[in-house]
């Protein structure tokens, strides 16, 4: 996924003792607030009211919320297990 790009900016680039979340600038928690209006965004939108091509959009940006949470979920088990 593109949010590990922010990796690359780690000195070493990786490290098995270390935690991303909190450590890399897209793995912070403000990022994560941001990860999480994304995914709940559409909820409050009316989807009746827009054309087909805002709901398929709408749609996108639910599933990129989503997939950037499931990410952090599954960096955050890396930290404590």
């Amino acid at each position: 996924m593109l949010v590990d790009v922010d990796h690359l900016l780690a000195n070493p680039i990786y490290s098995p003792e270390r935690c991303s979340i909190g450590f890399h600038p897209l793995h912070t928690w403000p990022a994560i607030l941001i990860y999480i209006s994304l995914f709940v965004a559409p909820f409050f939108l009316s989807r009746e009211r827009l054309p087909k091509n805002k709901q398929t959009t709408l749609f996108a940006i639910h599933l990129t919320g989503l997939g950037l949470l499931i990410h952090m979920a599954l960096d955050w088990l890396d930290c404590y297990l």
